[in-house]
């Protein structure tokens, strides 16, 4: 069958979405390919297509185990089932199963850890030698760069295991790479007979607000209002599982119905569950870290909001890119008070080891004293990753100390960029194209809150009561637009 078929017959979709054409059929051609496309334009069609018409099998890096559930689960939808997940989910038996057998399957989700264990003394890798690879593809490219400095370094091997499975074809899917980024991908992955395709990252169907509050109180009652009038579902974003926890079960006293909490201190089997129960329309509301991202693919997410912000623009645009896939007007907004970037500037120091503890766990090293060496330093996992794969490198202490530094530099850029765009008083999408080196070609009747938009697009589709001096779409206006003084 022809693409065109394909796609028809196979995906149930009458034509290509934009950047979608390009990248398969440079694919096809037998080129490696780095590919950035907005969020919700279907970037996991650009290598399941070419999966139904190339030779062997399609071997796709993820970085979640969400993430390739989901997968999997749309890809069992449209009748496919030569399609597996090695992750933490198959018992012995199940993984072993699948190893003896790869050359079976059309389609290999695999993290990059993954392909670095090794199951009854033999690599996975040694198992995928074995058969033919007909694509080799990173999704989520971007955490290579973003994650494999610090806490995912396997993410940096990625080049030499593509090296060990023949160089097959290369596809590096991103919605989020700006310039830099991706010259990091490049590097990483040693991508040569390259085609680059960037698209703009604007999704035009979702406005971006910035709400400015005088205090934590007063950013506590917003987020009240905000939920009980913003037509659902949606997602609330927080910095931390406490206050992510504490807010689901404030939203639920206050008798708003299809609220839960959702962060990676939790089982594993309950954020499926919760994810499962979000996507079906079993719970509305998800007060939510990070963690809930990747995998969502939700068509009808009304509105992000961002209890806390992000410690970078990537994350604030792929967070927010969760919503309006099925191209309705959707909203993002971010609730600010001074102050608020105290807790991710918290957070860059959790994530990376400080100079004494760099001192310390080599000195241990040395003894050989690592046993029970996070709990002695203080050190999180975030921290002992970071050490352990740079000791890995035969860095000594002070080359050590200054990665460190230039990391921790780094982060902190990244956040002044994010702060920057909060205080911004221009067009919020204009700076996000900027800051991914696009240009905006044309601003939508709802941009943000400088360009001006209509907020009662947003409101729930229900029937209130109208009070004598107001009209619901009054009150509703007001309260989106920070008027309501009641």
């Amino acid at each position: 069958m022809n693409k065109s078929k394909i796609l028809k017959e196979v995906f149930g979709f009458s034509s290509f979405k934009k950047g979608q054409e390009e990248v398969i059929d440079a694919l096809l051609e037998g080129q490696d390919v780095l590919a950035m496309l907005p969020t919700g334009t279907g970037k996991s069609l650009c290598y399941q297509l070419p999966g139904y018409i190339l030779p062997g099998t399609v071997l796709i890096i993820s970085p979640l185990i969400s993430l390739m559930q989901d997968q999997i689960e749309h890809l069992r939808m449209i009748g496919e089932k030569k399609a597996v997940a090695l992750n933490s989910f198959l018992n012995y038996h199940e993984r072993n199963h699948v190893l003896q057998n790869l050359n079976e399957y059309r389609f290999i989700y695999i993290s990059p850890e993954m392909l670095m264990f090794e199951p009854m003394f033999e690599p996975i890798i040694n198992r995928l030698q074995q058969i033919k690879l007909s694509l080799f593809v990173i999704d989520e490219a971007h955490c290579i760069s973003q994650w494999g400095h610090d806490f995912r370094p396997d993410y940096l091997h990625l080049g030499h295991i593509r090296e060990q499975l023949g160089n097959p074809p290369t596809l590096a899917l991103t919605a989020t790479a700006t310039k830099d980024v991706r010259t990091d991908i490049k590097k990483y992955l040693t991508m040569t007979n390259l085609q680059e395709f960037n698209y703009s990252v604007d999704r035009p169907n979702i406005s971006m607000t910035v709400e400015k509050l005088g205090n934590q109180l007063e950013k506590r009652e917003r987020l009240l209002q905000l939920v009980q009038y913003l037509q659902k579902p949606g997602i609330i974003y927080f910095s931390s599982k406490r206050m992510a926890e504490e807010t689901a079960n404030e939203l639920i006293r206050e008798g708003i119905k299809g609220v839960a909490a959702y962060h990676g201190g939790m089982e594993q089997e309950q954020r499926i569950l919760i994810q499962q129960q979000f996507l079906y329309g079993q719970l509305q509301i998800i007060c939510a870290t990070s963690a809930f991202g990747m995998g969502i693919n939700k068509n009808d997410i009304r509105f992000i909001i961002h209890y806390h912000m992000p410690g970078q623009i990537e994350s604030y645009l792929q967070e927010i890119g969760r919503a309006g896939r099925d191209d309705e007007p959707s909203i993002a907004i971010m609730l600010y008070s001074d102050g608020d970037e105290n807790l991710p500037i918290h957070l860059i120091d959790y994530e990376l080891p400080n100079p004494s503890q760099i001192e310390l766990y080599f000195s241990k090293a040395k003894q050989g004293q690592l046993q029970n060496i996070a709990d002695e330093l203080g050190l999180s996992e975030t921290q002992l990753r970071f050490l352990a794969y740079h000791r890995t490198q035969n860095n000594n202490i002070e080359q050590i100390k200054s990665l460190r530094n230039a990391r921790f530099q780094h982060k902190y850029q990244k956040l002044k960029q994010m702060i920057n765009w909060i205080q911004c008083e221009e067009c919020r999408r204009k700076k996000i194209v900027a800051y991914f080196e696009g240009q905006l070609e044309s601003v939508p009747a709802q941009c943000c809150d400088y360009c001006k938009m209509d907020i009662t697009l947003y409101k729930q589709k229900i029937q209130y009561t109208e009070s004598k001096h107001e009209t619901w779409e009054d009150r509703l206006a007001l309260l989106l637009l920070g008027s309501d003084q009641s």
